[in-house]
Parts: structure tokens; sequence; C-alpha cells
């Protein structure tokens, strides 16, 4: 398996380090943190200017029909810049739903926006209840006539106030926990009957608990078979997870390395302390072992019939025991500084600690793998 990247591949990274370099400083990405939005209209215009909220949406619909292993980089280099912008919402989850699910028109009228930027998508999947259970979907959708009516609470949609639609988990029929039933819906902002209440997380990205009450959405695809779409959805958003997560340990070690390497401390650099060394040599160890799991993961998307059965889930859960303990060592190899609002360091922390919830955190994949190897040998 090759993880090398190519020439187009390096030369798009390195665009994309150019611009954030410009205008996305640890100091300009605090002021944008603490705007209204939470996030730059002005520098997502950017992002979109390079065609990188088309880069794996099909060309016919205007994007660039790139894979898995073309974004990674991207994200390696946002995870780096602790971006705010919403990518991860509506580039990746938002158009991966569509892509799967919705009927030609649909996808015509909506996929080319996107894929351009002026449309801005949010996936509404998660729910209080679910714990990380990923069939566990209280959120109903409800026939009324010619018309489907959506009833429930959603937690955690990201970019949800920026959002010109959501992309929303229901069920159509059947228990939580039921794969059958279950459907993806398209509602349109400004739905009667939705309430929204926002909030940051943890890592300053904005999001929003989402109300529905009798919200008219209109179904993408079977609504009642819509399992394997939001799947697809689910295992786009992990492999580009591991990869943001890559670039925000690859931001941490290069911060701590600069420090070790510069403060001194009883006359000495830091860096000739032979213990902090070893701490320094295995938070290297763990940023090696992240890059080949984010290239794992991405493999898992784009080259299936290479992979293992489990590997996305292998992918996250090593991701986010090795994303942590990276981070903490930076921390404290920081000491007091690290612990600061007014240093990166800790930001980094807080990005890998909302990927690790997203989608399942390291312990539910550990779960879910001991499941799968279960049901496999019996």
């Amino acid at each position: 398996m090759n993880f090398e990247l190519s020439e187009e591949q390096v030369q798009l990274q390195d665009s994309v380090g150019r611009l954030l370099a410009d205008s996305y400083t640890f100091e300009q990405r605090r002021a944008i943190a603490a705007s209204a939005e939470g996030w730059s209209p002005a520098v997502w215009r950017q992002l979109c200017e390079l065609g990188l909220a088309g880069l794996c949406i099909d060309e016919a619909a205007g994007g660039f029909g790139g894979r898995a292993a073309d974004l990674g980089p991207v994200l390696q280099t946002f995870g780096r810049a602790l971006l705010l912008e919403p990518f991860m919402a509506s580039a990746v989850l938002g158009a991966t739903a569509l892509q799967q699910a919705a009927d030609a028109s649909t996808r015509e009228r909506l996929l080319p926006k996107v894929a351009s930027g002026e449309t801005i998508l949010a996936w509404a999947d998660d729910e209080p209840a679910a714990r990380h259970a990923p069939l566990w979907v209280e959120t109903k959708a409800v026939r009324d006539g010619e018309r489907w009516r959506l009833h429930g609470l959603k937690s955690n949609v990201q970019h949800a106030a920026a959002a010109d639609a959501l992309v929303v988990v229901a069920r159509s029929a059947g228990a939580p926990a039921e794969r059958d039933g279950l459907g993806l819906f398209l509602v349109e902002r400004g739905a009667a009957g939705l309430q929204r209440r926002d909030f940051r997380l943890v890592d300053d990205t904005p999001a929003a608990e989402l109300t529905f009450e009798g919200v008219e959405a209109t179904p993408l695809g079977d609504p009642t078979q819509g399992w394997n779409a939001i799947e697809a959805v689910r295992a786009a958003g992990i492999a580009a997870l591991c990869a943001d997560a890559v670039g925000a340990m690859e931001g941490a070690y290069a911060l701590t390395m600069e420090y070790l390497r510069t403060r001194k401390q009883f006359g000495r650099l830091l860096g000739e302390n032979q213990a902090l060394r070893h701490r320094a040599a295995e938070m290297l160890v763990s940023l090696e072992v992240a890059r080949s799991m984010a290239g794992l993961a991405a493999a898992v998307l784009d080259d299936p019939a290479t992979v293992e059965p489990g590997d996305l889930l292998r992918a996250k859960l090593i991701i986010g025991r090795h994303g942590r303990s990276l981070c903490q060592s930076a921390i404290q190899l920081h000491g007091g500084i690290g612990m600061t609002e007014e240093y990166a360091v800790g930001h980094y922390l807080r990005r890998l600690l909302v990927i690790d919830q997203t989608f399942g955190d390291a312990a539910s994949q550990a779960a879910r793998l001991a499941d799968l190897l279960e049901a496999r040998h019996g």
C-alpha cells in the first residue's frame, strides 16, 4: 500500500498551506473564533476559489472527482491551522450524502452549488441518547400526505447556523437501533418548526442543538432503506477526521520541538535533557503511527479490495489514542504556557478531543471492532 503523495497532491497541499500561512495564523484564528459567525466567510471563499469544496464531488456535478487520498493532504493542512470553516460539514459529509442518496434532479440542483461553496450543507445525525451507537436514531420521519415531517432532536450539529440546508438522519419505521427504517432527509434553512440553539464546541467549532417539530423535509432516496448511504457518509467522515487529526498532531509536535530547541532552563536548552528527548521521540512515534493509519483510512474508501474489514475502526481507534497521548505530552513539555488560552498547543488537544468524539470515540471503536471480530470468528 503506497502512502507517498503524488506531485499534484503535493502542489495542492503547498497551495493551501501558503494561503493559510497568510490568512490563518493562530492570532487570526483566535479573532475568527471570537467573531459572531465563528468562522470566516472570506477565508471560505478563498478555499472555494482553489476548488477545495468540490475536490471529491463528481466532475459531472461541477467537482474534480478526487479521492480520499487527494483530500487527506488538504485536511492535514487544515488540521495544522485548526481550521474553523464548514469544510467537513459541507464538502465532505453533506456532499457525500447527496452523491450517495439523492436522485438525479436533486444532485443536479445542489451539488454544483456545494462544489462552488455557494451552498453550505450541515450533517445532522447525532442524538443525545445515542452515545456513539450509529443505529440509535429516535428522530421520526412521518408521512403527511405527499409530504414528510420530522419530529425529534439532533445534537452537536456542526455549522448548523451557516447551513443553507441540513441533511438529517431520521427513522421512518422501526425502533431505535434497528437498521431498517432509516433514511436521509433534506431540510431547507428557516423551515417552519425548526428550532436551533447555537453554541461552540470545546475546539471553538460552531455547532447547534436542533429541535424538529413537524418540520417539512424531502427524502433523499428511499426513506426506509438509507443505511448504506448513511454508512458511506460516516466512512467518508471518519477518513477525513483521521487526516485532520494527523494535521493537528503535526502542529502540536512542531510547536514542541521548536520550544525544546529554543527554551533554556538553568542555562541549558531544554532539548539537551535526555528524558525530554525520549518524550519527544515517543511523540514522533505516535505521529508516524497516526500518519500510517490516516493513509489506511483513505484506502478503505479508495481501495477497499486492499484492506480488511474493521480497518476504518482500527484507524480511528489508534489515531484517537495516539493523538491524545501526543498532545498531552506536548502540553506537559511546554509547562505552564501550554495551558494558556493564548498559546496554540492546548488548542490542538481540544481539536483532537472533538475529533475523537465525532462518529464514536476510541472506546466505542474498540467495542465495535470486538463485535466485528466476534461475528467473524463465532
